[in-house]
C-alpha cells in the first residue's frame, strides 16, 4: 500500500488539473475546489520561470536596419549636406516629375525646415533688425565657444589658475 502525500502529487499550478477546477466551481462541488486548492503548491519558487528569456531590444535603428530603410527625415537642416539633397530633390522634380522627386524623397528624405545659415539660430527678420554691435558679439560668442576643446580644457585651466596667482602675488 502507498501513501499518497502532497510532496508526491507535484501539482504545481491549475493548469495541471485541466477543466476540473473549472467544473468543481461551476458545478458547486466546493470540496473538490477546497480539495484541489489545497493540492497547488503556494511556493512561488516552482510556479515562477527562472530560466532569463532572451529578449531582443527592438528600437527604430534595428527595424530600419532590418527592412532596409532609409534613415528617418530630419526636422530642421543641420548642416551644407541637407541643402544640396533639398536641392537635388527640386532639380529631380522639374527634370523627372512628381514621381522621380518621390523616388529621391523616399531614398534620401529631406529635412522639413530650413533654418537660415549664419543667424546663430535666430530668424532672419530678428537678425537683421540687430545692431551691428550686436552681430559682432554674436560672432565673438560663436567663436569663443568653438575654441573651447575639451580635451584641452584641463591644461587651459591650469594655466589660467597660475596666471591668477601670479597676478596675486605681484
Amino acid at each position: 500500500m502507498t501513501v499518497h502525500t502532497i510532496d508526491k502529487a507535484r501539482i504545481i499550478s491549475d493548469v495541471q488539473f485541466g477543466d476540473n477546477l473549472n467544473h468543481a466551481v461551476t458545478q458547486g462541488r466546493r470540496s473538490d475546489f477546497a480539495l484541489m486548492l489545497a493540492l497547488m503548491s503556494g511556493d512561488a519558487n516552482e510556479s515562477t520561470p527562472l530560466t532569463p528569456l532572451d529578449e531582443k531590444t527592438i528600437n527604430d535603428e534595428v527595424l530600419r536596419r532590418q527592412f532596409q530603410l532609409a534613415p528617418p527625415q530630419p526636422l530642421a537642416a543641420s548642416n551644407e549636406e541637407d541643402y544640396i539633397r533639398a536641392g537635388a530633390q527640386a532639380d529631380a522634380f522639374h527634370r523627372g516629375g512628381i514621381a522621380s522627386a518621390h523616388l529621391r524623397f523616399q531614398l534620401a528624405p529631406a529635412a522639413m525646415h530650413y533654418p537660415p545659415q549664419g543667424t546663430h539660430g535666430f530668424d532672419e527678420a530678428v537678425y537683421h533688425n540687430l545692431s551691428g554691435h550686436q552681430r559682432r558679439k554674436l560672432a565673438d560668442r560663436e567663436s569663443a565657444r568653438l575654441s573651447l576643446n575639451p580635451t584641452t580644457l584641463y591644461e587651459n585651466l591650469t594655466t589660467a589658475h597660475c596666471q591668477d596667482k601670479m597676478r596675486v602675488s605681484a
